[in-house]
């Protein structure tokens, strides 16, 4: 199983001061965090993609190649790139760039996006949801596939055979769908023969083994090969030297995160409460000390029926970057060797 981290490059205000980050500060620590990453010996560091005034990560393709720069084996991911809203042509290219730069590490997580600001940006009709998201993935599966096509869609003009390079350095671009809790995502994925990758932000794992079940089953009613079927999940975790001591720094730039999440969205502000049910044994959140956290990402294993990748989302406590440096450290040297221990018994 891979283990990694994603990072939304999130600019957080000091609840103590009032102080909001300098996005120059926050930006050398994402960095700083990849490359801690890549020593530690964790297999992949995932970039987001927001247009807010909260975020640094509307370019992942750039964070992600100054990281390349400064890593050596870790694998470099988007988390997710906002397909919809993109140039497949374009987005194509990035990634293949940074293939090259990465010597063979870069991947692509496409998806729809939760977030929506990217829509209007760039002047696409939220209506068209899931109508440009359809016709962008085809192009840039058909693109991967090789250089010079003929393609028509409704939402980009027309390619007529011009060429799309440069080529990555992988024989075939790794492109994973990312969905949430749609059930044509999953089914998708497994008709297209995409590897998967789960956001898993709340409730529990149990509430998704339908859903990767429809994955699956579309997959063999396709016709793909088994053993090239990969899924992976994407939740909100923390490693602390204890249980208690993760909670305590994880907390206050998760609570921050949801209830500005919440003032946009019609929710109700959350608890201190509903956080402690998700960091225990029913929630679907992986924060806690070394222990708690592999035995949660293996009951996330079976759960599931097996995944080949699990990713940490703990960007909400970049404010405690000593602590967020020593959550990496223990994921790397202390989760990391539980878990396949386990799985190798």
């Amino acid at each position: 199983m891979e283990i990694g981290i994603d990072s939304f490059a999130m600019l957080l205000t000091d609840p103590a001061t009032g102080r909001l980050q300098s996005a120059i500060d926050r930006m050398e620590s994402v960095l700083e965090e990849v490359e801690l990453a890549d020593q530690v010996g964790l297999d992949v560091f995932g970039m987001g993609e927001h247009h807010r005034e909260n975020a640094l990560d509307s370019a992942p393709a750039v964070i992600l190649a100054a990281a390349a720069a400064r890593t050596k084996s870790i694998r470099l991911t988007s988390a997710v790139a906002v397909l919809s809203a993109a140039d497949p042509v374009r987005l194509f290219q990035e990634f293949a760039t940074l293939d090259l730069i990465s010597r063979g590490r870069a991947e692509i997580v496409v998806g729809r996006g939760s977030s929506v600001e990217a829509y209007p940006l760039f002047g696409f009709d939220l209506r068209d949801y899931d109508a440009l998201f359809v016709e962008k993935l085809d192009l840039l599966l058909k693109i991967r596939e090789q250089p010079n096509i003929k393609w028509q869609g409704r939402f980009r003009p027309a390619i007529n055979g011009e060429g799309v390079f440069p080529r990555p350095h992988q024989p075939t671009l790794p492109i994973w769908l990312g969905v949430g809790g749609t059930p044509e995502s999953f089914v998708r994925a497994g008709t297209l023969g995409l590897p998967l990758m789960v956001a898993i932000i709340g409730g529990s794992f149990e509430r998704f083994l339908p859903l990767v079940d429809l994955y699956r089953r579309a997959w063999l009613a396709a016709g793909h090969p088994v053993e090239n079927q990969r899924i992976g999940v994407h939740a909100l975790g923390f490693v602390g030297q204890t249980d208690a001591a993760a909670r305590e720094a994880f907390f206050p730039g998760w609570f921050q995160m949801f209830t500005d999440a919440g003032r946009e969205r019609g929710w109700p502000p959350p608890t201190r409460a509903q956080f402690e049910h998700m960091c225990g044994p029913g929630g679907a959140f992986l924060v806690g000390g070394p222990q708690t956290v592999a035995a949660k990402i293996l009951h996330v294993n079976r759960t599931l029926g097996g995944i080949a990748r699990v990713t940490f989302q703990m960007s909400t406590a970049a404010l405690e970057a000593k602590a967020m440096r020593r959550s990496i450290e223990l994921l790397g040297t202390d989760v990391s060797p539980l878990v396949r221990g386990e799985l190798r018994n």
